[in-house]
């Protein structure tokens, strides 16, 4: 958290005393090595030398909490496919921040998360420095990939570069790296040049290939799911599907792997009805970088095909949700290149066209689920570039059909907290608006979520990026009132205090409309994007009115609830 204490601060001139580079000046140039060039943090005391240098030397975006910082970084990460890179304080502030480390976790997001520590004599001893923690370094390595302390000035680059170079190795994940005030300080000894060490891709199996080639080659209906694990791997995973004829499943997080316009992709529809009778007739299911995450399995009590094999770079994924008749340890493109290569389909007659009818049935039966929001659904695509990021923070309109109808054409378009974690939206759609400043972006926000870190609208005036924030206002947590609604017969905690949108976009010197009925929307959405910087556009749930029928979110409640 920010902290201007007269007696705590720092001259520094540019450069470090005499021109000697100190901390800040290595981290950009450890930055620089892996292509980052914007940084997102909160200045304090404890990492001023840092911000000072990025702020000189690169784009340093001020946001106004830690966890939003996080964010913005995981949010630029996914959408430019490269390091992340936020800065925040020590104690307090990277507590703040743990919540978004999380999710980057959950979402295995390239995140390079450097915090400060106070003065190094000073660790461990309780005294009471201001910001100080116990055990910080313990805290971030529960939440990060890979976390580690610089301990003297002569380490700190092997620090970082070893950090970066897990963030981006696979499985990817984030990274923390906490950095006490005094040796950020210190003089930094000078380096040759040091290209950024590309992480090399794991070679093909040694085992399971074969096997692998002889269970899908035999299979006579195959189906597909792919996971996060497969965004990379969009290319040799499309060709895999046209060869088998095969339909494809996406988890949330690996949607769009095949463009989401192609006629074999049903998407993120495993749970509906209109899909239940085309996977109980398969007769084998490939799976691919994916964790059957609860949500989207029936909490593991979705069937799938017996006969399975699951491919995942990291073994510990093989066979942990749903059992495997084979699982194979590999890069996905790698091992569908391969298999795409050598595999000899026996894919049944009708097959394809069956994955192609349970495409049309479940997006159908969606369509008139929810009602008017249609119209806005296809609004959105229709004035979005096929380029354009799509943050979606958690609220009815992305969990119903956000998630699902709304055509994901490219995987690094798709932000979506795959944590759960409500209010990360907005600041994920800053990062990834930033990262992609030539298409606008899009942040989905129910009122509820939005007011958790209202404070970074601020900064979406302060960096102005071609970003719409599409607020839908239903007066609370509508996602949790509808599934108290379903379940327990009473509502606790979920009708909210809203604010007066208009007055806060006019507050942070914002174009604003409104829509009260969803044939509106087509214009009023072109418009904001056709303005080209921030836009606050607020859809009036009450006023369109519900959807035919309520989204209730698929968790596991205990008999009787």
């Amino acid at each position: 958290m920010p902290d201007h204490a007269p007696d705590q601060a720092r001259d520094r001139a540019p450069g470090g005393p005499d021109g000697i580079p100190d901390g800040g000046d290595l981290l950009v140039r450890v930055l620089r090595e892996h292509g980052v060039d914007t940084v997102y943090g909160v200045v304090s005391v404890h990492n001023l030398p840092l911000v000072e240098a990025v702020a000189r030397d690169l784009r340093f975006v001020a946001v106004r909490h830690e966890a939003a910082a996080v964010n913005a970084a995981d949010g630029h990460a996914r959408a430019s496919g490269g390091l992340g890179c936020a800065l925040t304080s020590t104690g307090t502030g990277a507590g703040n921040a743990a919540g978004s480390m999380i999710e980057a976790l959950a979402a295995g997001s390239r995140v390079l998360h450097v915090t400060g520590n106070i003065d190094s004599p000073y660790l461990g001893q309780g005294r009471g420095v201001i910001h100080e923690t116990k055990d910080q370094l313990g805290m971030l390595t529960a939440v990060s990939k890979h976390a580690a302390a610089v301990t003297s000035a002569e380490t700190a680059g092997t620090v970082l570069r070893e950090a970066a170079r897990k963030a981006l190795a696979l499985p990817h994940g984030p990274v923390s790296v906490e950095w006490p005030i005094d040796l950020q300080y210190a003089p930094q000894p000078q380096e040759h040049a040091c290209p950024r060490e590309r992480p090399r891709p794991p070679a093909l199996p040694e085992e399971g290939l074969d096997e692998a080639v002889r269970l899908v080659g035999s299979a006579r209906r195959p189906v597909i799911w792919a996971g996060g694990g497969a965004r990379e791997a969009g290319e040799p995973l499309r060709a895999l599907a046209e060869l088998l004829g095969a339909p494809v499943f996406t988890s949330n997080a690996g949607r769009g792997s095949i463009p989401e316009d192609h006629d074999l992709v049903i998407g993120n529809f495993a749970t509906s009805p209109a899909a239940a009778p085309l996977l109980a007739d398969a007769d084998l299911l490939l799976s691919i970088g994916t964790h059957f995450r609860s949500n989207e399995t029936r909490h593991y009590k979705l069937a799938l095909p017996e006969r399975h094999v699951q491919i995942d770079v990291d073994p510990a994924a093989l066979g942990r949700a749903y059992p495997v008749t084979l699982g194979v340890r590999g890069e996905a493109s790698r091992v569908l290149a391969a298999l795409a290569d050598a595999v000899t389909p026996a894919t049944e007659d009708g097959w394809r066209e069956r994955g192609v009818a349970t495409r049309r049935a479940v997006r159908e039966k969606l369509r008139a689920d929810i009602g008017p929001y249609a119209l806005i659904c296809d609004a959105i695509r229709r004035h979005l570039d096929p380029r354009s990021p799509i943050a979606r923070d958690v609220t009815i309109p992305s969990s119903q059909w956000g998630n699902r109808l709304l055509p994901i054409l490219d995987p690094a378009t798709n932000v979506f907290p795959l944590g759960g974690g409500i209010g990360q939206g907005l600041a994920m759609g800053i990062g990834a608006a930033l990262a992609r400043p030539d298409v606008p972006s899009l942040v989905m926000a129910g009122d509820g979520g939005l007011s958790v870190h209202l404070g970074e609208l601020a900064t979406l005036a302060q960096e102005r990026p071609w970003l719409v924030l599409l607020v839908f206002n239903d007066g609370g947590y509508g996602v949790l009132r509808n599934m108290q609604d379903a379940h327990m017969g009473r509502r606790s905690g979920v009708d909210l205090f809203t604010p007066d949108f208009s007055a806060l976009a006019a507050a942070t010197a914002m174009p604003y409309a409104l829509v009260k009925h969803a044939e509106e929307f087509d214009e009023a959405f072109a418009k904001a994007v056709a303005a080209r910087q921030p836009y606050l556009l607020e859809v009036d749930v009450t006023a369109v009115g519900p959807t035919p029928v309520p989204f209730v979110p698929p968790v596991a409640l205990p008999k009787g609830r």
